[in-house]
């Protein structure tokens, strides 16, 4: 897809890692997530850049028929925002919030301009996703829910690829979307929309996108899929050093790949984000994550938040044998048995406390002790994967 975080992807074929690893990296760009989804269910794609929860929905048949699917590495953390209409930001200014404001600062301005329109008799505000098995549609709903908003009742939320929503927004056909960069930089920049929340303020470094198979392809050709996790591993090490990222930025620019100016492609590779146009950039250094702090690593605590979001939101019942299958798709078996060999350091725990770490962490390693970094969502809740039913039930929605 062409966001800013398929850099990990374009970067092992115009690199040269791939090709070291002696494969021909083929990448094709698509514009929806379903014909991703849809191309490896049918075996055109051996792989695919994905959305962090696509292949858990597709392995547990939500949305469309049962296909498992796994996931043996994650491509990134963050990188994605909630861009509101210049209209509504306005609104929310009168009632006290501001570009720097947190996110439920924000939230409570947002819900003052829906109690007034709805005073007023207006339509309720429209808001876009880009995919209902989304980290988008899940962290706009959690901050939309958190700050007294019900999702379902309140606004209305609709499905939009992520290269749609600047034009609906131009036109005035929504009030605003949470979409990966650079789609909400190229809103700012066309001076439609107001970058007003980040995922990294709504879940510091929370899961995105992974690297999706069909189930089957580890063990129909285990050399060719060990070869693309040693690539796509020396690919994040690279696109994830700032040294690089003026190149990987020109690289994502080009017609085939992203397709955006590398001036805005930059912004959130180097983490200084414009939120509104003529605004004054402001530095947040996790907005994107490419590879520090174990970002490569399929922690299986992610698929299950991702579960326990699709249970919260009605897409599926919770269920034990569920959340069993669920322990399937995110593999780091996998990850550890063909990286271990390349002397990269490696977490002995497959799973975590999500929302614990306040601050850069010491976590027991392959090698003794590796730094995992902050995770805290914005509301102050602890995810525990061992009390997954509890989560779900603590929301009361």
């Amino acid at each position: 897809m062409p966001l800013t975080d398929s850099a990990t992807l374009i970067a092992a074929k115009e690199k040269g890692f791939a090709a070291d690893e002696g494969l021909d990296l083929t990448l094709m760009r698509e514009t929806s997530w379903a014909n991703i989804r849809d191309r490896v269910m049918l075996g055109h794609f051996d792989a695919a850049h994905m959305l962090g929860p696509m292949p858990v929905a597709s392995t547990l048949g939500v949305g469309h028929v049962d296909v498992p699917m796994i996931a043996p590495f994650s491509l990134s953390l963050g990188g994605n925002a909630i861009t509101l209409s210049l209209q509504v930001f306005a609104a929310m200014e009168r009632e006290g919030a501001t570009l720097r404001s947190e996110p439920a600062e924000m939230g409570k301005a947002l819900v003052q301009v829906i109690t007034r329109r709805r005073a007023d008799g207006l339509a309720p505000l429209t808001l876009a996703v880009v995919y209902p098995y989304s980290g988008h549609n899940y962290e706009l709903r959690y901050w939309l829910s958190a700050s007294g908003i019900h999702p379902d009742n309140d606004v209305r939320l609709i499905v939009l690829p992520p290269s749609f929503m600047g034009d609906a927004m131009a036109k005035g056909q929504i009030d605003g979307f949470c979409a990966g960069e650079p789609w909400n930089s190229l809103c700012v920049d066309a001076g439609t929309g107001v970058l007003a929340v980040t995922k990294s303020a709504l879940w510091r470094q929370g899961p995105e996108k992974v690297l999706g198979f069909g189930v089957d392809f580890p063990k129909r050709e285990p050399e060719r899929f060990a070869a693309l996790l040693r690539a796509l591993s020396r690919a994040a090490q690279w696109a994830g050093n700032p040294a690089n990222h003026g190149e990987l930025a020109e690289l994502l620019a080009r017609p085939g790949y992203v397709a955006a100016p590398a001036n805005i492609l930059i912004r959130a590779l180097s983490g200084k984000i414009l939120r509104q146009k003529g605004a004054t950039a402001e530095v947040l250094p996790d907005f994107l994550v490419l590879h520090a702090h174990a970002t490569n690593f399929p922690w299986q605590s992610h698929a299950l938040w991702f579960y326990s979001q699709m249970v919260r939101w009605g897409q599926v019942t919770y269920s034990a044998d569920m959340a069993a299958k669920i322990g399937q798709v995110y593999r780091p078996d996998l990850y550890r048995a063909v990286l271990s060999e390349t002397g990269i350091d490696l977490p002995r725990a497959s799973a975590k406390v999500e929302g614990a770490l306040k601050n850069p962490t010491g976590v027991a390693s392959r090698r003794g002790t590796m730094v995992l970094g902050p995770d805290g969502f914005f509301d102050g809740r602890l995810f525990d994967p061992d009390r997954l039913e509890a989560y779900i039930a603590g929301f009361g929605d």
